[in-house]
């Protein structure tokens, strides 16, 4: 570990709030590319005061953004001496306890990234774990993937691909072409692979690893995809595309057969 990071985490242990501390993100999930930050995921019984966190990063940071809520609570700034970017966020532990329990053991399904954050608590490695809490937290998902939220994921996901009678993605991309809305249709289409990718990490009972790469990590994880996988996403995405039915359709189709 480098030293000015051993540094800043020794800030963070300081904080009587914080319970634990762990790395993950891209660099755990074999994504991470020349551009990937540090994610530092900061584990707390009560919310650090903004002004303390914005102290802490001063001391490592000329370039920084403290107290964002755009995507959670979090900071993110690129450490002066390590030339790298620190992104650092903060969950309430109580609060990822309660999504451990209500998707891990009570089998609940979203629509899209059911298992990210449980990805998040496996694939994390703790740098600080103060009354084991975090290590606690992990052995709960050394289970056996659960069948039932397998299935459940399944059922929930593949009704929003196509089989809804009413507002599918399907339908509403339909709606969005014949509108020409190219917004809608990208927005939606985002919709649709979400949901997609969150039935093959299902069906394959793999956590889902996030937002990055998906093609190419389910290529090298998942045993189970549809005929054409990569070839229609890269089809899907290339838009304007007179297509773009005739591929979701190949699509909903081809994974239905993997089922």
């Amino acid at each position: 570990m480098d030293k000015t990071f051993e540094l800043i985490i020794d800030e963070f242990k300081n904080f009587k709030q914080v319970e634990a501390i762990a790395i993950g993100g891209s660099k755990k999930a074999d994504t991470a590319d020349a551009a990937s930050d540090i994610d530092t995921y900061v584990f707390t019984d009560n919310e650090i005061p903004v002004e303390c966190r914005l102290n802490l990063v001063k001391k490592f940071s000329s370039k920084y953004e403290v107290g964002c809520e755009y995507f959670g609570a979090g900071d993110e700034f690129l450490v002066d001496n390590m030339k790298q970017q620190l992104d650092v966020m903060y969950f309430d532990r109580r609060w990822i306890e309660n999504v451990l329990e209500n998707v891990w053991e009570k089998h609940y399904p979203s629509n899209g990234y059911t298992t990210c954050f449980l990805f998040t608590i496996k694939h994390c490695e703790p740098v600080y774990d103060k009354d084991g809490w975090l290590s606690r937290l992990k052995q709960r998902l050394e289970t056996p993937y659960p069948d039932e939220l397998k299935q459940n994921i399944i059922k929930r996901n593949l009704m929003l691909l196509k089989d809804k009678p009413f507002a599918s993605y399907y339908e509403q991309i339909q709606k969005a072409i014949l509108r020409n809305d190219l917004n809608s249709i990208n927005h939606r289409i985002a919709a649709f692979m979400a949901s997609y990718f969150d039935i093959i990490f299902a069906n394959n009972m793999l956590l889902h690893p996030g937002e990055k790469k998906l093609v190419e990590y389910a290529l090298g994880h998942c045993k189970i995809l549809p005929v054409n996988f990569a070839e229609n996403i890269n089809k899907l995405l290339t838009q304007p595309n007179s297509e773009t039915l005739k591929i979701l359709d190949e699509m909903v189709c081809n994974l239905k057969n993997t089922l």
